[in-house]
């Protein structure tokens, strides 16, 4: 048990520093990576991660909206920082004060940075097939003519274009990819002839980036990679030579310790009625720090090296385990995602079991859980 921490997630510096090399050693020296550092870094602490990834010479970091880049500025972080979401009318002003780079993918993004007294560097989004933000190919010219009657000084804002792919997760099927390819090297086209030059290129997030090399442009933008997660189980078995290592665990206690009598309910409900007599063990988490709910009654935790289920329903801030024939005695380490004696549970597990992604597993761990970094 940590003290003071009845649960708490740990950052491992060595498996990011290994992530980190191994994303770098795949560019050219030229192509700058950038680390995605979105909803709270993927649930590994925004300050935490994005410091370290600073330090092991990340160029750049990728957030989701303002509030996530003043965060970095105000930790001390100088390098560029660009907001993927959409940003407020009533936030440009404040982004370009503290040197934030935004995203416009709308004109009526586009029109209400026109209007700001102070203006944010900005990078065009373009939707090549994602379908979701970004200005399509045809409707661009208009965009870059309205750009273009700026002044100079303005016009220099525009420093970076980019596309999202919406399926770079398996070497088998690229068809999609690079059709959404072509159609951004023809938007890049557009502005190149309209007389832009000096902007960065990127298209690939960590899928796109271990794809095809082609991609990689001027940037690449890698999130999920960098904390040793995978986008798809189909890269993973594809990529054998890659070896990603993940950076998050999470852990909790054994808060108290308590024999079960056959024929006993666990838990809101009544949905579980225990079959035998037993152990089971009280832990101090439930779906307000992140577990997921629907894994009442199916869910593992290790304790000692052995996985310990879950028994009933899953409450707000307590869960019970079955720890019948566990050796174990209450104040104990529960791992929740990670290993212990040579065992693991991992997010893409605990994923499969709630039916949904491990981006969602990891990046829904609560944000005030202490991130301790290891």
């Amino acid at each position: 048990m940590l003290k003071n921490c009845k649960t708490w997630v740990e950052i491992n510096q060595k498996s990011a520093a290994h992530n980190y090399r191994l994303f770098r050693s795949l560019l050219k020296p030229r192509v700058k990576l950038w680390a995605v550092v979105k909803s709270n870094a993927y649930g590994h602490g925004l300050e935490e991660f994005s410091k370290m990834m600073d330090s092991f010479g990340a160029d750049g970091f990728c957030v989701d909206e303002i509030i996530e880049g003043l965060k970095l500025r105000d930790a001390g972080i100088t390098k560029p920082i660009l907001i993927l979401g959409p940003t407020l009318p009533g936030f440009l002003k404040l982004a370009g004060k503290r040197d934030l780079t935004v995203t416009i993918s709308s004109t009526f993004a586009l029109d209400n940075w026109i209007k700001s007294k102070i203006k944010p560097k900005f990078h065009f989004k373009i939707d090549t097939g994602m379908h979701r933000q970004g200005f399509y190919l045809k409707d661009l010219p208009p965009v870059i003519r309205k750009i273009r009657n700026l002044k100079l000084e303005i016009r220099n804002c525009l420093t970076g274009v980019y596309t999202h792919f919406a399926s770079a997760k398996d070497l088998n099927y690229p068809t999609y990819t690079d059709l959404q390819f072509k159609e951004f090297k023809k938007a890049i086209s557009l502005l190149e002839k309209a007389g832009f030059r000096n902007f960065v290129r990127h298209a690939s997030a960590t899928g796109g980036t271990l794809m095809n090399p082609r991609y990689h442009l001027d940037a690449v933008r890698i999130g999920i990679g960098l904390h040793g997660l995978w986008p798809s189980k189909e890269l993973e078995m594809q990529c054998h030579r890659v070896a990603l290592r993940p950076v998050l665990s999470w852990h909790t206690y054994l808060s108290e310790i308590k024999n079960i009598q056959e024929g006993q309910f666990i838990g809101y409900d009544l949905i579980e009625r225990v079959t035998r007599v037993g152990k089971m063990a009280v832990l101090p988490i439930g779906y307000w720090h992140g577990f997921p709910r629907n894994l009442s009654g199916m869910g593992e935790v290790l304790i000692n090296g052995r996985r310990a289920r879950v028994l009933g329903r899953i409450s707000m801030d307590l869960i019970v385990v079955d720890i019948t024939g566990i050796s174990c005695k209450a104040g104990d380490r529960a791992t929740i995602i990670g290993s212990q004696r040579g065992k693991g549970i991992s997010a893409s597990e605990v994923a499969q079991k709630a039916n949904t992604s491990h981006y969602e597993i990891v990046t829904r761990i609560n944000p005030l859980i202490d991130r301790i970094v290891v």
